[in-house]
């Protein structure tokens, strides 16, 4: 039986009520978000396997670089050739990566109970997902927060009865943002906060119609 998503976190936050991760269950009200990116082998979550997790802090208007992760996990068997030609991770590069089991808590405990941001954040969320909740017996329950959705409601007013490109890199250069190592976590990390700091706090971007 499938149960729907809300009633799942219900329970969830009841079961885990007293213990050690209750708190990642509580309403956040302070002022931070992170900035989350893997970097995967596929892109299907069935079949992908986590080969790096780049997260930054937001505080305000004011990306935090120095309150970051950089997580390279062990090479999976199923690190191949097709995958490579995307992310450009090889399985050197991850010689002295973690285990999956350390790199989660790391996330959780630098997360903690604050907004996670990030491009096609979903994606992210229901990879980390696959691997948490069979672990700890619950879904990342933070609230998300997709920087192609903030952008498109700052700017459709400008492409009535047109679209609006969300694609990365039209993102990055509508905002006059430099994307810093493409398609790797913490590049991309980094890159979605300032694009996010620049929506938020700075002034509108500029649009090609």
């Amino acid at each position: 039986m499938i149960i729907p998503r809300t009633i799942r976190r219900i329970k969830e936050r009841y079961d885990h009520k007293g213990g050690p991760y209750a708190h990642l269950f509580e309403s956040y009200d302070g002022d931070e978000i992170v900035s989350l990116d893997c970097e995967t082998t596929s892109l299907d979550v069935k079949q992908g396997e986590i080969l790096s997790i780049g997260a930054v802090k937001i505080k305000g208007n004011r990306v935090m670089t120095s309150d970051r992760l950089d997580i390279k996990l062990k090479a999976p068997e199923s690190l191949t050739g097709d995958s490579i030609k995307i992310h450009k991770i090889r399985a050197s590069d991850l010689s002295e990566g973690i285990e999956l089991e350390d790199a989660l808590e790391q996330v959780l405990d630098f997360v903690g109970n604050r907004p996670i941001l990030g491009y096609y954040v979903n994606y992210d969320i229901r990879m980390l997902d696959k691997f948490i909740r069979p672990k700890y017996g619950f879904s990342l329950p933070n609230k998300a927060v997709e920087l192609s959705h903030v952008y498109h409601d700052i700017i459709k007013w400008r492409f009535v009865g047109g679209n609006v490109d969300l694609r990365f890199d039209t993102i990055s250069k509508s905002l006059d943002i430099p994307m810093l190592e493409r398609h790797t976590a913490l590049g991309d990390a980094i890159t979605v906060a300032l694009m996010y700091v620049r929506l938020k706090h700075g002034e509108p971007p500029a649009v090609n119609c």
